[in-house]
């Protein structure tokens, strides 16, 4: 729709004086009024519909006689006058005094203060958001929409009687549509096509003959990559027009499908996509900030400037700096990036790269970041690269956007983060020489000259110092290798010395001792810089650099720097806020540091030089792991409480962190679980494999989760082979066992059965109580999966058997509802029952905790009591459930219980709500849970698309999930080969 609708036949009021306490009303549902928070008693059903005939008429007078073919239309009652008379004097005893007047024969609502009627609200908003819409701003236009919609409280008038009530029913009913239509319009231009198809599927089954909706559904689905789906719509709206009206569908609807059936690159993704205001700006300003000091490069600057300005008109402008490390590239592109801020109104992308390190930033993921900046709602970024980059073209099209690449690692890296587009302009700084980069202007950044360099450290230390000591200043910057960043940390340390002079600081560079070797080409120039700010280190302060050097992790939080170095967090925060000071370290956020990856390189060979003894480095690796391992079980206690587990992990020196609620543990093992894992992994490579097992275990819901599943696998496999290297069967068997798990979540079914195998006859060899009832558990849920129910039986009592001897009650309790599912796979709905509700006791005997693990167990009961026909039940099990899921950021659980709500709704013969869920578990499961879990969500989605009427689409999610079912070899293909083809089947 071109603008948002208005109010049919309505006039907005005129203005008055606000009553205090203000009278409100409400006819946008039950006719209803309120002074102030207090309601008013509005009488007989008759008299409510005289008020609302009032309201609506905005000030307006009504006659006696509308009023009476109003309340009774054609065979009005003998004393209809008498009584509209009766019902007028009984309100104005309610609301204020003239409010209700009475006019030329009539009556009339007056006097009424701005926003008393919520029907006049809703058009203002409606107007509102019809001028944001011309204007551009669809975030504001499309969140004052949602505004005005939810004024709506259930049926209009509702229990209102006569014949006005009833078409103004009608008319505003006919409204929301519209203004909801309107709604989802801007969704799809906003990019949340995914989101969008649950709500639109249920409102056509809700309205199967309004076309408007059956378009919004059909290019959701299209830009959702469900093309087929998309088609299938129109052929069942054709068929149902022409069974229902005997009609064609309208041609704009025909128009949509020829465009559709031609793979129109204007379908393929909206036009300007954004996401809410709140949470991504709509023009990105990333850009670092540029240094106050800035000195030189005045040939460079000037030559890249040009490079930018000459973007318009180009497909696009690239400049690939090189250099050395410390050389000054990023200042320098910084410094550049702002000059041509005007010339690029549309905003600056930057990133850094991370291209020195050994964990370069992926494509993939700048390109979310990226996306979201530029305003895509996380929902409408697709998982591949190749898609993400073409969508990133693709936003970018029409936009004048720089963006800056720092620290890349090479030209594969930086190709799918370049615009492509005219008008954009890339500024790639790199330690290598980009050749390879194809139409790039390359440009070798070497160390300053000497007037620069000394213009610098004059501007640093000060004119004056430097004035009467110019040969000695001289000697420094030479003793730098002109290198900027030697410089800036040399005059740094000097600025902030007010004891020592220039000579001094001459003198100590002058002693070769105090460098590393000569200065050469390469790293070790870099390393000869930062040896002048490290050789003025306090003992405290060099040994923190030396130490937190060490750490895997991509930045380390301030108590895991107390942990690693062994101190208390204030005198932790204040070493490292005095590195800060020196530029050997970075303020990442508030409570968290990073070294810059050339510096990390170069604390790390100081350790190995300078740290005695030798055994602190590992001492120090080893406190940081218990570190993790302390708070992650403390976080595991919070999520799981009464679970035996912890008692069997390693024990640690460190006592970790405690937290005051779920919440707050939470969070901080989602915001530490990359410096978390990477310590896992670091560690089982210093021989350190069993508490890194254990840390594995504690850090669970990493896994379980599906939030970060490649990293975890990554970790679980090298502790794993360190273990197995090691000849220690206790730490393989609990990292294998964690292999299963996050194999399984991600839909890996025979991996995870190789590794569930493996992990039960190490947890057995080592006799570990872990592994043996963790593992033939996981295994049970495998063979569950794949129909080997026999299997998944014995595998599930081998594990009670172990929970029990181990005196697990809450091991036991999930043992026990993953019994119930395959008695309920095997047609014992009874004991199916009665196994989920011994499960869901257990876990409501603590009373501690236990909100996570109770969601499992109330999952496992709602699947049993849906089976069972007690859907009342089944509800609630499921749906106290999803709470927990979805507060607990646990994807796969929230996704897969939308899922069965899907089957319960079925069951109850709720189409429409079954195939909403069903909508949403796809969006939800996106990306985790792999390919069986979609096409089991495809089966019930087609089911109830069945029987809202949508059975093309209905054959296109059965045709998709049986592809999926026969590449994987599932069992569940021939249910869904019958759904396709009843007739041969029977």
């Amino acid at each position: 729709m071109d603008g948002v609708p208005r109010v049919p036949e309505q006039r907005r009021p005129g203005s008055s004086t606000e009553p205090v306490p203000p009278l409100r009303f409400s006819v946008l549902g039950p006719v209803r009024a309120w002074r102030g928070e207090e309601p008013l008693a509005m009488g007989s059903p008759q008299q409510r519909a005289l008020l609302a005939a009032l309201l609506l008429r905005e000030g307006r007078t009504a006659t006696a006689a509308e009023l009476i073919d109003a309340l009774w239309g054609e065979e009005p009652p003998s004393q209809a006058l008498a009584a509209v008379r009766t019902y007028a004097s009984r309100l104005r005893k309610v609301l204020d005094p003239g409010v209700l007047v009475s006019d030329a024969g009539g009556y009339a609502i007056r006097s009424l203060g701005e926003g008393a009627l919520d029907v006049t609200v809703a058009q203002e908003w409606a107007t509102e958001a019809e001028k944001a819409r011309g204007a551009g701003d669809l975030c504001h236009a499309r969140e004052v929409l949602a505004r005005a919609l939810a004024l709506w409280d259930g049926e209009v008038l509702a229990g209102v009687p006569g014949p006005y009530a009833s078409s103004q029913r009608v008319r505003l009913e006919e409204w929301r549509l519209q203004l909801l239509e309107s709604r989802l319009d801007m969704d799809l231009e906003q990019g949340c096509h995914a989101e969008a198809v649950s709500e639109l599927t249920a409102l056509t089954a809700a309205h199967p003959l309004r076309e408007r909706l059956r378009e919004l559904l059909m290019l959701a689905l299209y830009r959702s990559g469900r093309q087929a789906e998309a088609l299938a719509v129109y052929a069942d709206t054709r068929r149902l027009l022409a069974d229902e009206l005997g009609v064609d569908p309208r041609p704009g609807l025909k128009e949509l499908q020829q465009r559709i059936l031609q793979a129109d690159p204007g379908l393929a993704e909206p036009s300007s996509p954004r996401a809410e205001p709140a949470a991504t700006p709509v023009r990105p300003a990333q850009l670092p900030a540029t240094v106050p000091d800035f000195t030189g490069r005045a040939s460079f600057v000037a030559e890249l400037g040009e490079v930018l300005a000459s973007s318009e008109g180009r497909v696009m402008a690239v400049s690939a700096l090189a250099g050395i490390g410390g050389v000054g590239k990023t200042t320098l592109a910084v410094h550049v990036a702002h000059q041509a801020r005007s010339a690029f109104p549309d905003g600056q992308l930057y990133v850094d790269l991370q291209g020195a390190g050994q964990r370069a930033a992926e494509p993939e993921t700048v390109l979310g970041a990226f996306l979201r900046a530029l305003g895509t709602a996380d929902s409408a970024i697709p998982d591949s690269l190749e898609e993400r980059a073409a969508l990133y073209r693709s936003v970018l099209d029409g936009r004048r956007v720089l963006v800056l690449l720092d620290n890349a690692r090479d030209a594969a890296q930086v190709r799918p983060l370049l615009p492509g587009t005219e008008g954009c302009a890339a500024l790639v700084t790199s330690r290598v020489r980009m050749v390879d980069l194809a139409g790039a202007h390359l440009v070798d950044l070497d160390v300053m000259s000497p007037d620069e360099a000394l213009q610098l450290f004059t501007r640093i230390v000060g004119e004056e110092r430097v004035a009467s000591e110019r040969e000695a200043a001289l000697d420094v910057v030479a003793a730098c290798g002109f290198l900027p960043l030697a410089i800036r940390i040399a005059a740094s340390r000097l600025a902030a010395r007010r004891t020592w002079t220039v000579s001094v600081l001459a003198a100590k560079l002058a002693d070769e001792r105090r460098r590393l070797d000569e200065l050469q080409a390469g790293d070790l120039a870099v390393k000869a810089t930062f040896e002048l700010g490290y050789g003025a280190l306090e003992p405290t302060q060099a040994r923190a650099f030396r130490l937190l050097g060490l750490a895997d992790g991509p930045d380390i939080s301030l108590a895991a720097a107390a942990a690693m170095l062994d101190l208390a967090v204030e005198d932790t925060e204040d070493l490292l806020e005095s590195l800060v000071d020196t530029s050997l370290l970075e303020s990442a956020a508030p409570g968290r540091y990073r070294f810059h990856d050339l510096v990390r390189l170069y604390a790390r060979a100081c350790a190995e030089r300078d740290e005695w003894p030798p055994e602190e480095r590992g001492a120090a690796l080893s406190r940081l792991l218990d570190f993790y391992l302390a708070t992650a079980a403390s976080v595991y206690a919070i999520e799981r409480p009464g679970e035996r587990v912890l008692d069997h992990f390693a024990e640690t020196e460190h006592p970790g962190l405690a937290f005051p609620n779920r919440d707050r543990a939470l969070e901080w093992l989602f915001n530490e679980s990359n410096c978390l894992l990477a310590c896992a992994q670091q560690s089982a490579a210093t021989g350190m494999q069993r508490k890194a097992a254990d840390l594995l275990m504690a850090a669970v819901d990493l896994g379980e989760s599906g939030a970060n599943p490649l990293q975890y696998t990554q970790a679980a496999t090298a502790v794993s082979a360190a273990a197995r290297a090691a000849g220690d069967p206790w730490a393989e068997g609990r990292a294998r066992t964690m292999l299963s798990h996050v194999h399984s979540v991600c839909g890996r079914f025979s991996e995870s059965e190789e590794e569930g195998r493996r992990a039960m006859d190490l947890g057995l060899a080592a006799n570990d109580p872990v592994a043996c009832g963790q593992a033939p558990n996981q295994r049970g849920i495998i063979a569950l999966y794949e129909g080997r129910h026999a299997d998944a039986e014995a595998h599930f009592e081998r594990a009670l058997e172990a929970f029990r001897t181990d005196g697990n009650q809450p091991g036991t309790a999930s043992a026990q509802c993953n019994l119930s599912r395959v008695h309920l796979a095997t047609g014992r709905t009874e004991s199916a029952v009665a196994l989920a509700r011994a499960g869901v006791e257990i876990y409501e005997q603590d009373r501690t905790g236990q909100a996570l693990r109770l969601a499992n167990g109330k999952y496992a009961l709602g699947l049993a009591l849906t089976s069972a026909g007690r859907t009342t039940e089944a509800r609630s099990a499921l749906s106290s459930a999803l709470e927990v899921f979805r507060d607990s950021r646990q994807l796969l659980w929230h996704g897969m219980t939308l899922f069965r709500l899907a089957e319960l709704h079925l069951a109850e013969r709720s189409p429409a709500l079954a195939a909403s869920h069903a909508e949403q578990a796809l969006v939800v499961l996106r990306g985790i849970g792999g390919e069986w879990r979609r096409a089991n969500v495809l089966t019930t989605l087609g089911r109830a698309l069945l029987l809202i009427g949508h059975t093309d689409r209905a054959q296109v999610c059965w045709r998709e999930a049986l592809n999926v079912f026969d590449e994987l070899g599932s069992p569940e293909a021939d249910g869904v080969r019958a759904l396709l083809n009843p007739a041969a089947v029977a």
